[in-house]
């Protein structure tokens, strides 16, 4: 019958139906992580990331050189709704954690979790400092790809147990929106093919509705993947400076530590790993199995690939529910004063990770690039002093002059922060690929870089500024020289692609 899959589909997870007070615990958990975030949202400010996000949005493209469509035309979309609000445009990050705190606990409901195994699921996720912090404080890729990885696995889980076709069909679908967010999930999928054709179940791989949603998958990704192939594949060198930013935090040696530390000290960390342990071993999650080696195979192609840490972040929740209804089953009452306390220390963890100091905390400290909460200040100072850079030329100058920065980040604020000022280019990574200044504009307001760099691409160089962002705060932009370049020595045609460069910063 179609949507149905074989007669001996697995009964260890059957469940009855939940009363509606059984579910409070987890609603409750998913609303104190839903108000942590939408009281701290607005505190700093805008990411540079999700600056950049704003302004390829104003560029909508079917593809970008570091990433697919979608964060792009959701940043419009936010940015629209709710202009000037930083808590507005992180609305949807907001919601993605509390909708990816409750499935958790559908997960644990779907592997035979009491109402209490769901609660400690949905915990474990909002006491995840990735989770809760590094992908629902900003709205940014890995946040949007970390939910939809967990609706995959919950989608799959809940196949496993009742076999209906459509099921795999909407994780397919699933996977088609993820693919215009990241090209990551097909690793997933490939390593799951293989883990179920060794353990079984050896029909999921050949179900028709399962092979029809991957085909449109496949498909919807045509207009990223024509966009990557008439731009050169720029997809694939981030794939090379994405592992020379991880070389700098510590490569593989710090891989495995920072996957735990995102998964959470103390509650999260040691779900994970029984999680995967249970996966492996347990008599009675025998029909998931397969999923372990899914677990283990994706951590390590991200680690031999030199992937960011936070790729594996989709699969937390998974891991945090079979351990959630696993320890529920051994742990005895004496030992469940010691759970909470566990739980609330993992809170107070993943809380620190969010901006809850004051901005004075920040102000003087030495500039490290491992903290991404500094790069959340300063963007209006950014425009505020290059728009004073540029106002400073007298006018008949200004007419021959645009502007161009060395990061994307700073293009960006511009754009968004001083519209008035001429449209900003930039070469770095993505924002390269949104045009190049005009070739009436033969003077520059340089921001960032050194003078020798400089020099060779115009006649004169000589500063004019700094940036200030006005916090006293030591980020990658406070203190950046601002130069005026004048007399360019090539038309743009010629010097736009020596100003391309995939990294941050040349």
């Amino acid at each position: 019958m179609v949507g149905q899959g074989t007669a001996h589909a697995p009964r260890a997870g059957a469940q009855a139906a939940v009363p509606t007070f059984a579910r409070l615990p987890v609603l409750a958990v998913a609303g104190a992580a839903m108000a942590v975030l939408l009281a701290v949202s607005g505190r700093y400010g805008y990411h540079g990331d999700e600056l950049y996000f704003i302004a390829a949005g104003r560029h909508l493209d079917w593809g970008y050189a570091d990433q697919p469509p979608m964060l792009p035309l959701l940043a419009l979309l936010t940015d629209t709704l709710f202009p000037g609000s930083v808590t507005g445009f992180r609305l949807p990050a907001i919601l993605f954690t509390g909708a990816g705190v409750a499935i958790a606990a559908l997960i644990a409901r779907e592997l035979g979790g009491s109402a209490r195994a769901q609660a400690m699921a949905a915990g474990a996720y909002a006491c995840s400092p990735f989770l809760l912090a590094g992908a629902g404080h900003i709205l940014a890729t890995h946040m949007v790809d970390a939910f939809l990885w967990t609706v995959i696995c919950w989608l799959v889980v809940r196949w496993v147990r009742v076999r209906d076709d459509r099921l795999l069909f909407a994780a397919a679908l699933v996977t088609a929106v993820d693919l215009q967010v990241k090209f990551l999930i097909p690793v997933f999928w490939a390593l799951l093919a293989v883990s179920a054709l060794v353990l079984g179940p050896r029909d999921l791989p050949r179900r028709p509705l399962l092979l029809a949603g991957g085909a449109i998958a496949v498909l919807t990704c045509v207009p990223t993947l024509a966009w990557q192939a008439a731009h050169g594949w720029p997809q694939l060198e981030m794939n090379a400076i994405v592992a020379s930013e991880v070389a700098f935090a510590g490569g593989r040696a710090t891989f495995l530590p920072m996957a735990l530390e995102q998964a959470g000290i103390g509650v999260g960390a040691l779900a994970l790993v029984l999680g995967v342990w249970w996966l492996l071993r347990s008599p009675r999650l025998r029909p998931y199995r397969f999923l372990g080696p899914v677990v283990l195979g994706v951590t390590t192609v991200f680690w031999f690939t030199a992937g960011r840490p936070y790729y594996v972040g989709g699969l937390f929740a998974l891991c945090f529910a079979v351990a959630a209804v696993e320890l529920d089953r051994v742990l005895v009452p004496r030992w469940r004063p010691v759970v909470l306390l566990a739980y609330a220390l993992s809170a107070v963890v993943a809380v620190s990770w969010l901006p809850v100091k004051p901005v004075s905390d920040y102000a003087g400290k030495p500039y490290s690039p491992m903290n991404m909460a500094l790069e959340e200040f300063g963007w209006e100072g950014v425009a505020r002093s290059v728009a004073a850079a540029y106002t400073s030329l007298p006018p008949g100058d200004r007419a021959r002059t645009t502007v161009v920065t060395e990061t994307y980040w700073q293009a960006a604020a511009i754009e968004k922060f001083a519209p008035w000022l001429p449209e900003p280019y930039s070469g770095s990574r993505g924002y390269w690929y949104f045009g190049s200044p005009p070739e009436q504009a033969v003077d520059v307001v340089f921001v960032g870089s050194t003078r020798e760099r400089l020099l060779g691409y115009f006649a004169g160089v000589r500063k004019l500024g700094e940036v200030d962002n006005g916090h006293r705060i030591n980020n990658v932009t406070q203190g950046e020289p601002i130069w005026l370049c004048e007399g360019r020595v090539a038309p743009w045609t010629e010097l736009w692609p020596r100003l391309r460069h995939m990294s941050f910063t040349w």
